[in-house]
């Protein structure tokens, strides 16, 4: 059983408010949730929904302030870029015992936006990490109790915390019906940049290239199933995922180098009519995907 006396959420949108419903709902713990936004009314309908029990803003010292006393764990579930900014202004209101986490999609610059803004006394208590979840809807009314079950959420402990505030935050997670996983930021953001930061620009990039098309109106009519699966993604918050290609650009250039590299060689096949190539190249492709898929893959976000 987790439990926690309170637990304090700043952007109480679709991660922040499923981790919230999740607890709730499905963990049945009992503990206070309190939602931080750029003003008390930006986070006014998750208590409309009972996804939390109090809305803060976050230019309020007082209530935020009291807002972070006696808090548990604050969870930093607001884009990436906004990391140091936060967290520089939490720190002098953050108890000694409060762990800090994040949900951010990177890590090797959410880590180093956490050394700045905490500094070498309170480092230790920032635990980052990331669940591996989204929905193309945002917002708390897309929040779901289930969205995390059966899902990974990755940990990238620093070597300054505490074995007890790591495993307070994996049982939260694992609360969540998550299945909790460790690794370095480093080795997580190289990972993410080729399975999770280049589709989404992949997806987006399809959806613009017929948007340039003379005959755009005339394509998105008859686009089906195909389009539809491949793009998605697409329809993701635009905030978000500029600050996560800036933030992993590194990671995220040589994967797309990589991806340009393979396009030519499919590209030099069809203009080759070589249909042996391609027919190798999809088959390749298809037992990989298969295996995964068998191995369990990952099912669809809320199901």
């Amino acid at each position: 059983m987790f439990s926690f006396n309170k637990l304090v959420i700043f952007g109480v949108g679709l991660i922040g408010g499923s981790l919230a419903r999740a607890l709730r709902e499905r963990a049945g713990a009992k503990g206070r949730v309190v939602g931080v936004g750029r003003s008390a009314q930006s986070v006014a309908r998750a208590v409309e929904l009972g996804v939390i029990d109090e809305a803060v803003a976050l230019d309020a010292d007082v209530a935020l302030a009291r807002a972070l006393s006696d808090a548990d764990i604050v969870l930093l579930a607001a884009p990436v870029a906004q990391t140091e900014p936060l967290l520089a202004r939490i720190a002098p209101f953050l108890d000694a015992r409060t762990i800090v986490t994040d949900a951010g999609s990177t890590k090797s610059d959410v880590v180093s936006s956490a050394r700045k803004a905490l500094g070498a006394s309170r480092i230790k208590q920032f635990v980052p990490g990331h669940p591996i979840a989204g929905r193309e809807s945002s917002g708390v009314e897309a929040a779901l109790p289930e969205l995390y079950v059966e899902l990974n959420v990755v940990l990238c402990p620093l070597p300054e915390n505490a074995a007890a505030d790591i495993e307070k935050i994996e049982a939260m997670w694992r609360a969540t019906g998550a299945c909790v996983r460790q690794m370095s930021e480093a080795q997580h953001d190289r990972v993410f940049a080729s399975v999770s930061h280049l589709p989404h620009v992949l997806s987006c990039a399809l959806v613009d290239q017929i948007l340039a098309a003379p005959d755009a109106e005339l394509k998105f009519f008859f686009a089906a199933g195909g389009f539809r699966d491949f793009t998605r993604i697409a329809a993701s918050s635009p905030e978000m995922w500029r600050d996560i290609c800036l933030a992993n650009r590194t990671a995220l250039l040589v994967e797309l180098d990589d991806y340009v590299n393979v396009l030519a060689r499919f590209r030099a096949a069809i203009e080759a009519s070589d249909g042996a190539a391609l027919e190798e190249a999809f088959a390749r492709s298809r037992m990989a995907r298969t295996e995964w898929q068998e191995r369990g893959g990952i099912k669809p976000a809320g199901k």
